[in-house]
């Protein structure tokens, strides 16, 4: 096939070109009815058009839209891919629909994204929690050790697959393909969470993409790393373990029925531009990166994540355009460096934690990006040096036994308690620190004590949380036995 077409995309400029009557949603019609804010982006609104004759049907695609998705298979290598218009999420959820029935399990690993919730509500799957290497100079979460998987696949030889996350939102990779030689060893499809890795396929420098190291599939976020829209993403699916009718059946049913036009193009178009100048555009990435990433680590104070902190267990590899910077030395925490950063230097960061600043630099970054995050953090360190250090990050409790599968737990009765009240109880929410989305407390676990301790402190703080009714957790929800 020639990656340097893009079907999808000529076929709506050339609607477009026909100048049709239009007596058929959306109503703006390609951009004339407008608000007036947008009508100078008529030129791309015109592109947003509905499954009219000659576009295609993403939920069934049988002329551009599957030109598009066979183009982009074999780019990644796949034997077959989907696109996606609710985000890798939407993904995420169709793989476990696929893969699992009621109280069948699924091992995953703790530091999956929330979108894992959704496909354990709609399959009933019974999650088997795999806990994550620990990086304790910057308390972030890597992947699981190979021999925690392979214990997990001893004592639970029925699990219907791993999931593994390829990088982490801090770039982290596992040995990817020591945990498919572990699977597969047992049969059992090995599948990744790649959403912060499209990128990896198109440069060495970076670690091995998902689908060189065997898995049998794989969702990549291509509106991350890759140059599309946000909320376009792929699915990719190789071999025979994960059943394609079974996959396009689950996507049929949690996709939008109305997908956008400008999604799927964004995704076509940027498929090609990763084909024909993805290696240059990352190598000048790549560039800004260690450029970057040498200034900061001259910093006092400032402790940047590299190579060099790896080698165990659980952590492999490194994506080098995503910094992860400690601030802990320097008396901050990752939240208040962020603030200072968009207060006074006009930066903008990927993510902040307790500890730590991840910063992207991707195909689009600018050297004026870099300069004026190094100098933000250069007056930031001369400014700060010399602070009480933060409060220690408390051990996080140990995962919760569970009582119930999520569907369960989602669908049952509940009513909302203090959160001093809730231990012993059993948790009715997803309770996640956001970013970077890891929940804390899933449907159908139990609240222990010491769970409830750590909440109060995740509170004092005042960190983001998502997924609770209450957002300040002064209460949570819990089944009603």
């Amino acid at each position: 096939m020639n990656q340097q077409d893009a079907p999808l995309l000529a076929a709506l400029y050339a609607h477009c070109a026909r100048n049709y009557a239009h007596l058929h949603v959306p109503a703006h019609r390609q951009g004339q009815a407008i608000f007036p804010e947008w009508q100078g982006n008529k030129e791309i609104l015109q592109l947003d058009l509905t499954e009219l004759p000659g576009l295609d049907d993403l939920h069934r695609p049988g002329g551009v839209i599957a030109r598009a998705q066979a183009l982009a298979a074999e780019l990644f290598g796949a034997g077959q891919t989907f696109f996606l218009i609710n985000g890798s999420t939407v993904g995420i959820m169709a793989l476990l629909l696929a893969l699992c029935g009621p109280g069948e399990e699924i091992l995953l690993p703790r530091n999956a994204h929330r979108s894992v919730l959704g496909g354990l509500i709609f399959s009933g799957a019974r999650p088997v929690f795999l806990e994550p290497v620990i990086l304790d100079e910057f308390g972030i979460a890597a992947g699981p050790a190979p021999a925690s998987v392979a214990r997990a696949l001893r004592e639970h030889p029925q699990a219907r697959g791993l999931l593994v996350i390829h990088p982490t939102y801090y770039g982290i990779t596992a040995d990817l393909p020591r945990l498919v030689e572990l699977g597969h060893g047992l049969d059992r499809p090995v599948v990744t969470d790649e959403a912060h890795g499209v990128h990896f396929h198109f440069h060495e420098e970076f670690p091995p993409a998902a689908l060189l190291c065997g898995v049998d599939a794989t969702v990549q976020s291509m509106h991350k790393m890759g140059g599309s829209l946000t909320q376009s993403s792929f699915l990719h699916l190789k071999g025979k373990r994960i059943d394609a009718w079974k996959t396009a059946r689950a996507l049929s049913l949690l996709q939008s029925s109305s997908p956008s036009y400008l999604l799927l193009a964004s995704l076509d178009g940027a498929r090609r531009q990763l084909a024909v100048r993805g290696r240059d555009m990352l190598e000048r990435a790549l560039d800004l990166a260690r450029e970057t990433r040498r200034a900061l680590s001259r910093l006092p104070g400032i402790t940047v994540l590299g190579e060099e902190h790896l080698g165990r267990p659980g952590a492999s590899r490194l994506d080098p355009t995503r910094l992860v910077i400690c601030m802990r030395d320097l008396g901050l925490t990752g939240l208040q460096a962020a603030r200072i950063l968009a207060r006074d230097y006009r930066v903008q960061v990927e993510m902040a934690d307790y500890y730590n600043l991840v910063v992207v630099i991707g195909i689009g970054t600018t050297p004026r990006d870099c300069r004026l995050l190094v100098r933000g953090l250069q007056e930031i360190a001369c400014r700060e040096r010399g602070r009480r250090a933060p409060e220690i990050y408390p051990e996080r409790p140990p995962l919760p036994r569970v009582q119930l599968t999520p569907r369960e737990a989602w669908l049952a009765s509940s009513r909302s308690l203090p959160l001093k009240e809730c231990a012993g109880h059993i948790c009715a929410e997803l309770v996640s620190v956001s970013p970077p989305g890891i929940p804390l407390l899933y449907p159908g676990e139990e609240i222990g004590p010491e769970m409830v301790e750590y909440l109060q402190w995740v509170r004092k703080l005042s960190f983001p949380v998502q997924g609770p009714e209450d957002p300040g957790l002064a209460r949570l929800r819990v089944v009603v036995c």
